[in-house]
């Protein structure tokens, strides 16, 4: 489900391994914050977040997320948010490695990370909960707008469309396209340069600028479960949803 990667210099990669397509579940969101907390508090100096060639994660487990009732469903978004949130609050950099297509709640991991770097080619990535029937959270608009700005961000949530990597490059929801089989290696060297700067300035600064990232957590509205799992189980979202998942069965 989560592999451990330890590298040169105290960098900590945790490659999403749960096949066939890395989808997010419970097991995997607590596994994968579990994880990250326990990198943070031993000796790791930055976590490099990172999936199968040609695949980061295909975003939710919609299939499993449908058999839950509301109680679990809100229990499961509150664990999400609280991955999220401990990305957002990290005390050591967090670099997801974006290794292919990276959709959804996939994209909503890399919105709270220090860096996103993108493998190159035909990989598409994006926020498309409008196209199911959702409802983006404010907490998630909000990192959204964050990194790509107002407008764009508009633009993308509103349509709901994947988008190619190297339009995600030009909107900045990645900061680098490379090679597909130099994700890791380059996500591991881009951490690395920033350890090597001196630690009390670097820390000291990362904590200042992240600061309104981190702070999103601690607007409950923000989070907006009850509304979010109110239209979850809306009947034309449960329609669109079920939909979804019999088209997955027939490929």
């Amino acid at each position: 489900m989560l592999e451990r990667i330890d590298h040169a210099d105290g960098i900590v990669e945790l490659r999403l391994d749960r096949p066939p397509v890395n989808a997010l579940n419970p097991a995997l969101v607590k596994r994968l914050d579990d994880a990250i907390a326990e990198a943070a508090a031993a000796d790791a100096r930055a976590v490099v977040l990172s999936g199968k060639p040609g695949l980061f994660s295909a975003g939710l487990d919609v299939p499993e997320l449908l058999e839950l009732d509301e109680s679990g469903m809100a229990e499961f978004w509150q664990a999400f948010f609280g991955l999220l949130e401990r990305i957002a609050r990290c005390e050591i950099p967090v670099v997801t490695a974006l290794t292919g297509h990276s959709p959804a709640g996939g994209t909503v991991i890399a919105l709270f990370a220090d860096y996103r770097v993108q493998a190159e080619g035909d990989f598409r990535l994006g926020l498309n909960e409008v196209q199911v029937g959702l409802v983006v959270p404010p907490v998630i608009h909000r990192a959204l707008v964050r990194l790509i700005g107002p407008y764009p961000a508009e633009r993308h949530l509103v349509a709901g469309e994947m988008i190619p990597a190297a339009e995600a490059l030009e909107v900045g929801l990645v900061d680098e396209l490379v090679a597909a089989d130099q994700v890791v290696e380059r996500a591991v060297g881009w951490c690395r340069n920033l350890l090597q700067l001196p630690g009390h300035a670097m820390h000291g600064t990362r904590r200042l600028c992240r600061a309104d990232l981190a702070a999103l957590f601690d607007d409950g509205d923000a989070l907006d479960i009850s509304s979010f799992v109110e239209g979850w189980f809306a009947e034309p979202t449960q329609a669109t949803l079920r939909l979804l998942v019999e088209r997955l069965k027939q490929k």
